[in-house]
């Protein structure tokens, strides 16, 4: 890892990120290249000669929120890591982010050492899953998708399933997955339920995950 790596942060909150910023700076080996207040602002600091490793996204802002952001980046900069740090713990959220790009995801009342550890493991892994995201889900994906193990859990399972995975991506209720699907809200939490088994998957979070994987969603 080289002696420094550079972190953008995007926040609307003008002494939560002036804090952060001091925080971070105090991290061995990471520094803040800028601060910014939206996602139009954040791409108007950016100098590609000395692009940050990872941006510190929040979700909520205005002008142009953290989803958009992270698509932009994604877009334009594959190759900057981005963590989203937001105060929305809802699975929504978490996985519009992961779908819009993010490689981690941190509470904003976490504590400072789990930050740190969010800058470690994006850079040296990948990727960065708490506890809402558990390397025990990401782990099962992983194995899912390997190549022996893909084409026999493809085979067991039905149309209805992948095309009720698909809509798991979504920011959709349960309730209006089961009206796009004409089906009850009980039946569709039943096919939950049942691949959650299937899969060896424990939330909604990790359903979504596995069908990212596989590419049963386009990102």
């Amino acid at each position: 890892m080289p002696d420094e790596r550079y972190i953008a942060i995007a926040d609307d909150h003008a002494l939560f990120r002036k804090g952060l910023a001091v925080l971070i700076n105090l991290f061995p080996n990471y520094k803040v290249l800028f601060d910014a207040s939206n996602g139009k602002d954040l791409i108007a600091h950016i100098n590609p000669k000395q692009l940050p490793d990872i941006v510190l996204l929040d979700i909520n802002m205005p002008e142009m929120d953290g989803y958009a952001t992270a698509e932009w980046l994604k877009n334009n900069y594959p190759e900057i890591k981005i963590l989203a740090l937001s105060t929305m713990d809802a699975e929504t959220a978490i996985i519009k982010m992961i779908r819009s790009g993010a490689k981690g995801y941190v509470l904003k009342d976490a504590e400072p050492a789990e930050l740190k550890l969010a800058f470690d493991e994006v850079m040296s892994r990948g990727y960065f899953y708490n506890e809402l995201i558990t390397r025990k889900v990401m782990n099962n994906v992983n194995q899912l998708t390997q190549q022996k193990n893909t084409t026999g859990t493809f085979a067991n399972l039905s149309e209805r399933e992948l095309e009720f995975l698909k809509y798991v991506c979504t920011e959709m209720t349960y309730k209006e997955i089961a009206d796009k699907m004409y089906l009850s809200v009980r039946t569709v939490e039943g096919y939950r339920d049942n691949l959650c088994e299937k899969l060896d998957l424990k939330t909604r979070v990790g359903l979504a995950m596995y069908a990212i994987k596989n590419n049963l969603v386009r990102l």
